[in-house]
């Protein structure tokens, strides 16, 4: 039997534990054998910016942070499993990868 690992990937934790939530459902539902969601570090993203007037004021640097959280979850997949967890609805912002494994 097949092994799809899916990666998730969203700045939003809680649409993200939503998702994750929706895929353990479907393998619950189907039978399949599952383990995740499985928390990855979260990649921290940031970006300094001046916060005073150019030209002249003060050098003061504000840092703006974007966080991308990641989750991985293993599945024991068959094609039927794997058809069902593609019909999941899955907002812009959230970034998914199957990958196939024997």
């Amino acid at each position: 039997m097949q092994k799809a690992r899916i990666k998730l990937s969203s700045p939003d934790y809680r649409v993200l534990e939503d998702i994750c939530e929706k895929v353990k459902e479907v393998a619950r539902r189907t039978g399949v054998k599952h383990s995740g969601s499985i928390p990855l570090p979260t990649k921290k993203l940031t970006v300094p910016t001046r916060k005073g007037m150019p030209g002249g004021g003060t050098a003061s640097v504000e840092k703006w942070q974007m966080r991308i959280h990641k989750r991985l979850i293993d599945i024991e997949a068959d094609e039927r499993t794997l058809r069902r967890v593609m019909r999941v609805e899955i907002p812009e912002n959230v970034h998914v990868e199957i990958e196939l494994r024997e």
